[in-house]
């Protein structure tokens, strides 16, 4: 199939390996994968601030930028970023008194998918050691970030692909339903109530006792990275602040060429990887 890749503007911008990662895994598949080069952000901040005028002409950007193309799916390693496309493009939209806009973003967002929606959903993929290769020797806490996990209805899809990596153990984190309280904007217009939900996050994740903490938004991880890495809480036993990885990599990372969670650029944290 001939894939176009949805980056998102923080993949894009902060977070490239990511968008390596789901490249490769596609790739590993046999699928074409295409970069729509007119693509920006979503728009969900604005969106989420209430700026729906503003947000207009980003929807009839993205609208534009993928119909500029040619594929039968796209795909995004952000569960957040394509919530957004379905529950919010065409709102927008109408809002702006566009319908013809708003039938052309139905259309697009109903052929886009979160990453592990797509490897589970279209390509059947349900073993990721067997089918992807994947390997990754460490012990995992997994997030479920709030937008796929409520808008999108991920459901078990990204934990259980989780799961069947080859030396991986998955290691449940308590109440891993409630956010982490990074929420976009909301970070920034109630950063009191965003650090004390954070600071829950992060003690339950340390308690684990995991490496590494997983997910399917590099925004969240960011978040949970930051404040991890502000604790100066260390696992117990590994004498380290459990690293934060985004889960395409842990899916691309294979026996041959292993994801190493002590080289630089690993870490998905609040500050410069590189």
């Amino acid at each position: 199939m001939r894939v176009a890749l949805f980056a998102t503007c923080i993949v894009d911008t902060m977070y490239p390996e990511v968008a390596a990662a789901t490249v490769g895994i596609l790739e590993r598949l046999g699928h074409q994968v295409i970069f729509p080069e007119g693509q920006a952000c979503c728009g969900q901040m604005h969106i989420n601030s209430g700026k729906f005028k503003s947000a207009y002409p980003i929807v009839r950007n993205h609208v534009r930028a993928f119909e500029s193309e040619s594929w039968d799916y796209a795909v995004a390693p952000s569960g957040s970023c394509v919530a957004s496309l379905g529950h919010q493009h065409p709102m927008i939209a109408e809002y702006n008194e566009d319908d013809e806009l708003s039938r052309r973003a139905t259309q697009i967002a109903d052929r886009t998918y979160e990453l592990c929606q797509f490897l589970t959903d279209v390509c059947g993929v349900t073993d990721a050691a067997r089918e992807l290769g994947s390997y990754f020797p460490h012990s995992v806490a997994y997030h479920p970030s709030c937008h796929g996990m409520r808008l999108l209805r991920l459901g078990d899809r990204q934990r259980s692909l989780l799961e069947t990596v080859e030396g991986l153990e998955l290691r449940k984190i308590e109440h891993e339903d409630i956010c982490c309280g990074f929420g976009g904007t909301f970070s920034v217009k109630n950063p009191q109530v965003s650090g004390a939900m954070l600071g829950d996050k992060a003690e339950a994740i340390i308690s684990t006792g995991a490496s590494a903490c997983s997910g399917g938004d590099v925004s969240c991880l960011m978040h949970i990275g930051g404040g991890l890495s502000r604790t100066h809480r260390l696992v117990p036993g590994e004498g380290e602040v459990p690293a934060t990885v985004h889960l395409a990599r842990i899916l691309a990372s294979t026996r041959d060429n292993p994801l190493d969670l002590d080289s630089q650029g690993v870490n998905v944290t609040g500050g410069t990887l590189r």
